[in-house]
């Protein structure tokens, strides 16, 4: 889907156009405003990304959540994507939000916990760095 908007073949109501990366507004916001940013290479998943792809994709997303805070009048904004998992769209898209108190998102949509004690943590994150170096 995001290929044929790319390839102009499915509208869209696009927001920052350059040679590697596409914005537009997303068809089901959250908020007016909500904007998809994609590379224009069909990639999947951010660990698909070439690293030297990433610090450009995320300065249009930085410059487009300033733009939202400040051109837009939003308080702050929400920048995420997913990685396949929740992923409704198998092409890397970043959603920048625009945000302002109250608006009546309530935080991350998943349950949240806690680990057992410290022990449990260090073990997690110690998995974690293991999986880093592999």
């Amino acid at each position: 889907m995001f290929c044929e908007i790319v390839r102009g073949e499915t509208p869209a109501f696009v927001v920052l156009d350059d040679d590697d990366h596409l914005a537009f507004l997303d068809r089901r916001p959250l908020f007016p405003g909500h904007v998809l940013l994609i590379p224009k290479q069909h990639i999947e998943t951010l660990p698909d990304l070439p690293p030297a792809a990433v610090g450009p994709l995320f300065e249009r997303a930085q410059w487009l959540a300033a733009a939202l805070v400040g051109d837009f009048g939003a308080a702050g904004s929400f920048v995420a994507l997913n990685n396949t998992i929740s992923q409704s769209v198998p092409h890397l898209h970043v959603h920048i939000v625009p945000r302002n108190r109250k608006d009546g998102l309530r935080g991350f949509f998943w349950p949240r916990t806690t680990y057992a004690d410290d022990a449990e943590a260090e073990a997690v994150a110690e998995r974690v760095r293991a999986a880093l170096h592999e």
